[in-house]
């Protein structure tokens, strides 16, 4: 049992599992594409579903937003019920001309602007990436579904409504593809436990176009990256 999913008990949670920000994706997902769904969360709205996809036990998780989070929801999930693949499914925001509104980034790596990673007392600059097996497989899979994907470097950011004046522009030149705010603490809570992660985001939003998706849009129409992290995982 743990502070923050003490309802599921041991053997509730599959091995493998997907990670929306959004608790009502994690519904939307578990309705739609699910076998037999149980619901093993609601503690703080925070839902949390298991089922099967393809005769494989696959559960899905709401993270909420941010690295306190997604590193607390992550360090449990690992430590107290198991899991080995982790596969974040979020939204972002696009950074790049040509990664456009709905398409699909794999987080090759997760450049922060986060202290996240002073808990593990490191003595130099930590570089969160994604694991080898489930990137490659991601691509994969993509490839045979005829979905387009992005990979590359993204951004972790602590912060949604930044103040500073060009911030975006600096990141886009050193060639991050897109803005989210909770990759990075998963690669380093994987990373440290020895266990495998890979966020896998739909650009929800343009920096550069200013398109814009809706709350709804969000939670109930990114199926494309929905079924490549299912196929990724069986």
């Amino acid at each position: 049992m743990t502070a923050h999913i003490y309802a599921a008990k041991k053997g509730e949670i599959a091995e493998s599992i997907l990670l929306p920000g959004d608790p009502l994706r994690a519904k939307f997902i578990a309705e739609n594409f699910l076998e037999s769904p149980k619901c093993y969360n609601e503690i703080r709205g925070m839902l949390g579903y298991t089922g099967t996809y393809k005769g494989v036990p696959v559960s899905v998780q709401g993270t909420g937003m941010g690295m306190p989070s997604m590193g607390i929801y992550s360090w449990e999930l690992i430590t107290e019920y198991g899991v080995q693949n982790l596969i974040r499914i979020g939204s972002a925001g696009s950074f790049q001309e040509n990664i456009k509104i709905r398409d699909i980034v794999l987080g090759v790596s997760a450049s922060t602007d986060s202290n996240y990673v002073h808990t593990f007392n490191l003595y130099g600059t930590y570089a969160p990436t994604a694991d080898f097996d489930l990137l490659m497989k991601a691509k994969l899979t993509a490839d045979k579904l005829g979905i387009p994907v992005h990979a590359g470097n993204i951004l972790s950011s602590d912060v949604f409504y930044e103040l500073q004046e060009g911030w975006w522009q600096k990141w886009a030149k050193m060639n991050c593809m897109a803005v989210e705010m909770e990759a990075a603490a998963l690669y380093m809570n994987a990373a440290y436990h020895g266990v495998k992660a890979l966020c896998m985001l739909t650009i929800s939003d343009h920096f550069i176009t200013q398109e814009q998706s809706t709350s709804e849009e969000r939670e109930k129409t990114f199926t494309d990256m929905m079924k490549v992290a299912l196929e990724t995982i069986v």
